[in-house]
């Protein structure tokens, strides 16, 4: 039997049983995960648990396949769990930052007057005064500027912090020149 060859060490019979198995774990894989690369990537890993753990399989309690199955099924969801951990890690690390970057960012917008602040708003290109108008006055997260624009999220970054540079500029210009941003 296959297995207890592998068990043994034999890395031919894991190449047989791979070949064998693997276009169903990866099917049963691209099933669970519907992602492409992470079936490949739980196919690998589901080969390398069986040469690692090959004994650890009884064929008293189910089949070759349907333990292989298992072994699939069990990765997939400790992957895609994973995923999403990672995915709300990110989300919460950004929620935290974002406080940061707009209370120091929002000090530049109360210090500028009404008229100041409508005038050096003027004089920023289109593309970061409406970066800086969805972040600031409609209240959008960068994520949100960005698809609502539909541009990537770091070019919202960078246009709004380019804008808020300029109106910073226009504010040092104003509070030196007591006299209309220009």
């Amino acid at each position: 039997m296959l297995v207890e060859r592998i068990v043994a060490g034999d890395d031919i019979a894991l190449a047989a049983l791979y070949e064998r198995q693997a276009p169903y774990v990866f099917t049963l894989a691209l099933r669970v995960c519907r992602d492409r690369a992470l079936a490949e990537d739980v196919t690998q890993e589901v080969f390398v648990r069986v040469w690692q753990r090959a004994d650890t399989y009884d064929p008293a309690r189910a089949s070759l396949r349907t333990w292989l199955g298992v072994l699939t099924h069990r990765r997939c969801v400790d992957r895609i769990r994973s995923e999403e951990a990672r995915r709300r890690r990110e989300d919460r690390d950004h929620r935290r930052a974002a406080p940061t970057e707009v209370a120091v960012d929002e000090d530049v917008l109360r210090t500028l007057s009404s008229e100041q602040l409508t005038e050096a708003l003027a004089t920023l290109p289109d593309d970061q005064r409406r970066c800086l108008t969805l972040a600031y006055f409609e209240g959008q997260t960068f994520k949100e500027v960005a698809v609502t624009l539909g541009i990537p999220e770091g070019t919202a970054k960078s246009r709004i912090r380019l804008a808020l540079a300029k109106l910073a500029e226009a504010m040092t210009d104003a509070s030196t020149d007591d006299g209309p941003v220009g």
